[in-house]
């Protein structure tokens, strides 16, 4: 598939399937949003760049203002893992980034707070990623999760098989928190989307490895205190690799955004919008099925009101 083709991908109800003209693809796209009275409840959007993506999508959900109140304490948890530059996809798009922590301050936010419980030196994951440098520009703080003191035990009655896990106590202390993962291949998990994200905000993720990875990351998704908002990054996609990714021959540019607040939804979208880059079979990704078992949302898209954009 070349880009030209590649970009033509169209995020549907029950799959993402790729539309040969624009004019079929404006069709589809009102059949979609044909249920009128009803909230949107996801939003797919192809074709722009990621800050004008996310403004775009975030308007068809009623504004930012929807899911953030005046004098809110806010969290923005990306993907920041890695010490990579942005080129690379390892980590999630730093002019989306900024652009969702500017909204949360012209919403009323009284403070926006930005981290990652990283794999590589956290420091150099902040800045080399370009996360750290537009957080500072839009008025955000960055803070370190590197350290067993910055956890606090929260309990998961409702989980499998962590029933309990040391969450960053900038999520514990926060009013509400947005959840902004980057689409890509995982060695482990096969994808990496808004559930797996979730693992940067726990303290011993080694117990996920030890204790069914596909189950934990479901599990670690029942936390009571759950994101307003699921946004995935797909403006680079990582392809092969992942999570750390080697060149930039694992990368391929799709310029896609997905929003909800269902994250198995999102995640479901995000994974077969990935299938049109490489393979990946959704029961592959047992944390969907595993999620959607637990009452966490639904994979099932064709009972959704999705909104399907192309900038």
């Amino acid at each position: 598939m070349d880009r030209r083709d590649f970009l033509k991908t169209v995020a549907v109800t029950g799959a993402l399937m790729t539309i040969q003209r624009s004019e079929a693809m404006d069709i589809l796209s009102q059949k979609l949003v044909s249920a009128t009275g009803k909230k949107v409840d996801l939003v797919a959007v192809m074709g722009g760049e990621p800050d004008v993506m996310f403004r775009r999508a975030i308007t068809e959900m009623g504004g930012i203002k929807n899911f953030i109140k005046p004098g809110q304490k806010v969290v923005v948890k990306p993907n920041i893992g890695w010490d990579k530059a942005p080129e690379l996809a390892s980590n999630t798009n730093p002019k989306l980034i900024g652009e969702i922590v500017k909204q949360c301050f012209a919403a009323g936010a009284k403070e926006v707070t930005v981290f990652d419980h990283t794999c590589d030196d956290w420091q150099k994951c902040y800045k080399n990623s370009g996360i750290e440098a537009e957080v500072k520009a839009a008025g955000g703080k960055l803070v370190p999760a590197h350290l067993e003191s910055y956890y606090r035990p929260v309990s998961l009655p409702h989980a499998k098989n962590m029933k309990n896990a040391k969450i960053h106590e900038a999520i514990v202390n926060c009013d509400v928190w947005i959840n902004v993962p980057v689409l890509k291949n995982h060695g482990g998990a096969n994808l990496t989307i808004s559930m797996k994200n979730h693992m940067g905000i726990v303290w011993d993720r080694g117990f996920f490895h030890q204790n069914d990875l596909q189950q934990c990351i479901a599990d670690i998704c029942t936390l009571q205190k759950k994101p307003v908002l699921n946004v995935v990054d797909a403006y680079r996609i990582m392809k092969t690799n992942g999570p750390r990714g080697r060149s930039a021959s694992d990368v391929v540019l799709t310029k896609g955004l997905f929003v909800s607040q269902d994250i198995v939804a999102v995640d479901t979208a995000a994974a077969k919008f990935f299938n049109q880059v490489r393979e990946m079979p959704l029961d592959t990704v047992g944390h969907l099925a595993n999620g959607q078992a637990l009452k966490i949302g639904t994979m099932d898209l064709d009972k959704l009101n999705i909104k399907r954009i192309k900038i």
